[in-house]
């Protein structure tokens, strides 16, 4: 298939049915998308049981005769400054996802984003100076403001000036990933991040 090119004279550029052109899989991505977040989660919350709390080795008062509900120690879950009944402990929340799973699912967001008429290809962001302005200026000319842009590689006066935009991200194509295609309303792509993108869901 082909696509266009944004402020080009060509007639666009050729690249992959297989990446651009695959089968819109709303449940794939879903799971994929699940499992993604799912990985970020820290899983480090802790806490103690009865037997973890200390003290509680006596029984703190005799069993009968008092008037109070018996009790065996002062850890008691129902007890102040007891032990939890069913304690938080580490885990992990990442799900497995097979790398045929992910990349079906990431060529099926690229293509689906790209019927939509959400994708913008461009020779090259062309920002030469970290001016949060002049990116403004060339966002305000291809009329997006709600934006993910990928380059092939580190472009640091791109990164510079769109870290301080709050609907925008950049992202080389090596690390761009389902959660962020989707989080935005646009994706801009340089024609070298297009071939990368080819190149690594192939």
């Amino acid at each position: 298939m082909e696509l266009a090119i944004h402020n080009a004279d060509d007639t666009g550029l050729q690249v992959s049915d297989q990446v651009f052109d695959a089968a819109y899989k709303p449940g794939l991505i879903h799971q994929v998308v699940t499992a993604y977040l799912a990985g970020g989660r820290a899983g480090t919350k802790a806490q103690k049981n009865r037997s973890a709390v200390a003290g509680g080795g006596g029984k703190p008062y005799r069993q009968k005769g008092t008037g109070r509900a018996r009790a065996g120690t002062v850890r008691s879950p129902i007890w102040r400054g007891g032990g939890v009944t069913f304690a938080a402990r580490p885990r992990s929340y990442s799900q497995k996802v097979n790398r045929k799973m992910y990349r079906s699912a990431v060529r099926s967001i690229l293509s689906e984003l790209a019927r939509q008429g959400r994708l913008l290809v461009l020779p090259e962001f062309g920002l030469t100076a970290p001016k949060t302005k002049g990116l403004v200026q060339k966002l305000r000319e291809l009329e997006v403001s709600d934006v993910l842009l990928v380059t092939e590689g580190f472009d640091e006066p791109l990164f510079l000036a769109a870290r301080n935009l709050t609907q925008v991200d950049v992202m080389t194509a090596q690390e761009v990933d389902p959660v962020s295609m989707i989080a935005f309303d646009k994706l801009v792509l340089t024609e070298g991040a297009v071939r990368k993108l080819e190149e690594r869901l192939a």
